[in-house]
């Protein structure tokens, strides 16, 4: 079983990449947020990382940045 500091590092991690790769396409949060279905307020509280994500959201955050979802999941 994962603890709490565990869960907080994943998605920590899932918050920097996200950020980083939707800097690296130049978009805004707004733009990554209609691309992927999503509102502009919750893609912020993602990359700050007070939100618990969901599988099928990562996977809308990362099919609209044309990546696949383990890169931003990626520790390296």
């Amino acid at each position: 079983m994962q603890t709490n500091n565990t869960t907080h590092n994943a998605r920590m991690i899932f918050a920097r990449n996200l950020k980083e790769f939707r800097n690296r396409n130049r978009l805004s949060q707004e733009e990554l947020a209609d691309a992927a279905g999503l509102h502009r307020t919750y893609v912020g509280s993602v990359e700050r990382g007070e939100r618990n994500i969901s599988i099928d959201n990562m996977e809308r955050l990362a099919s609209a940045m044309k990546i696949n979802v383990k890169e931003l999941l990626n520790d390296e």
